[in-house]
């Protein structure tokens, strides 16, 4: 994969391992970041050899802690659209990946970091994690997707405590409202579970998966039955090569072999 600058990658066992690298800034996306990590999800989606993508900070201070605000302050009421478009746009990305995404979260989960947290499909968090959604200090309002999101994690009253106090939660309370799966003490178990959690999605099938997730997205997209969603991917699964795998592996009492056809 290419060369970035903000990122660095890695791939072992089929699960790739994207790490924000701007420690000096808390990892803070700017636009160069975002579309670096634009063009290296398109280019792992489109990879046969990734089956699961994990998305952390390095160092142990961050995760992403939003939005640079260097460039957030120079927004006026013109460009300020494009640029919350932009971000949504990618994190949209992130939640239809047919290949399960989990954001491994160590220390500062805020503003667009959280929101990027919340656009992968599980959270794991170290205990010193921190989220939040403080834009409302700086005289703005989550522009990443996270008042949607957010309020489908852990409900409109607790969100909009959240977002509107500016208030940041520790893992034990990221646990509790659902916002994360696990809570683990440190960097090294919480990369250990993220990957255990994909290594155990890459024995099941492919296809499948991938319509689990477009089916779950589908509760929250405006217009969308999600249970028409749902019987029109089941039907589709019924056509394909792993159903037939699956089926007979289970009547042969043996594991299958899944081939994502």
């Amino acid at each position: 994969m290419a060369q970035l600058e903000t990122l660095a990658l890695q791939i072992s066992d089929g699960i790739l391992t994207i790490t924000f690298i701007r420690e000096s800034a808390l990892n803070a996306l700017n636009d160069q970041t975002f579309n670096e990590l634009k063009s290296t999800f398109e280019e792992a989606l489109d990879n046969k050899e990734i089956s699961g993508i994990i998305l952390t900070g390095v160092g142990e201070k961050a995760f992403v802690a939003g939005a640079d605000i260097t460039e957030l302050a120079k927004m006026t009421e013109v460009n300020g659209r494009n640029f919350a478009e932009k971000g949504q746009e990618i994190f949209e990305m992130i939640e239809g990946s047919a290949k399960p995404v989990i954001a491994a979260v160590n220390g500062f989960a805020l503003g667009g970091g959280c929101e990027l947290a919340m656009a992968c499909h599980m959270r794991i968090a170290t205990a010193n994690a921190k989220f939040g959604q403080p834009e409302v200090n700086l005289g703005v309002i989550p522009g990443y997707g996270g008042t949607q999101r957010l309020t489908q994690l852990i409900g409109k009253g607790k969100a909009l405590e959240l977002m509107l106090t500016g208030d940041m939660i520790g893992a034990d309370d990221a646990l509790s409202l659902g916002l994360v799966n696990y809570k683990v003490d440190t960097k090294t178990e919480m990369i250990s579970k993220a990957e255990e959690i994909l290594k155990k999605i890459q024995t099941k099938a492919p296809l499948a998966v991938g319509m689990v997730i477009d089916c779950v997205k589908a509760v929250h997209t405006s217009g969308e039955n999600g249970y028409q969603t749902e019987a029109n991917s089941f039907s589709r699964c019924c056509g394909t090569e792993d159903f037939q795998e699956g089926t007979s592996a289970f009547l042969e009492k043996r594991k299958p072999n899944f081939k994502g056809e």
